[in-house]
């Protein structure tokens, strides 16, 4: 089965209400990340992953891409776990990643 994720649907898979704005983010996203579409079908799964690690993919507000955030305590299993799954994916759909220094944060730049 082939999931297609429309701009509306990965709003609603990330948690946003769907407004002319979140359309706009969204769709400027969509359009300067390469290779996104060829990881889309693969968001709800990797979203569902993370969140066991307290983990979440989200629309950065400063840079317009996706990041991979993990808001656990400074609990050093679960950030090395966090971590160890973002490397996983990355690894595994060939992602092209921005590690935000100091932060357990990742921007989706693009297709490796």
């Amino acid at each position: 089965m082939h999931l297609e994720l429309t701009p509306e649907a990965l709003l609603k898979q990330l948690g946003y209400t769907v407004t002319e704005q979140t359309l706009k983010q969204i769709n400027t996203i969509m359009e300067k990340t390469e290779g996104l579409d060829t990881f889309l079908p693969h968001i709800p799964s990797f979203a569902d992953a993370l969140a066991v690690e307290k983990g979440y993919i989200a629309m950065s507000n400063s840079v317009d891409h996706l990041k991979i955030k993990c808001d656990a305590d400074d609990n050093a299993d679960n950030l090395s776990a966090f971590t160890d799954l973002v490397n996983h994916w990355a690894d595994k759909y060939k992602l092209k990643l921005q590690k935000v220094e100091n932060k357990p944060t990742y921007y989706i730049i693009g297709h490796a």
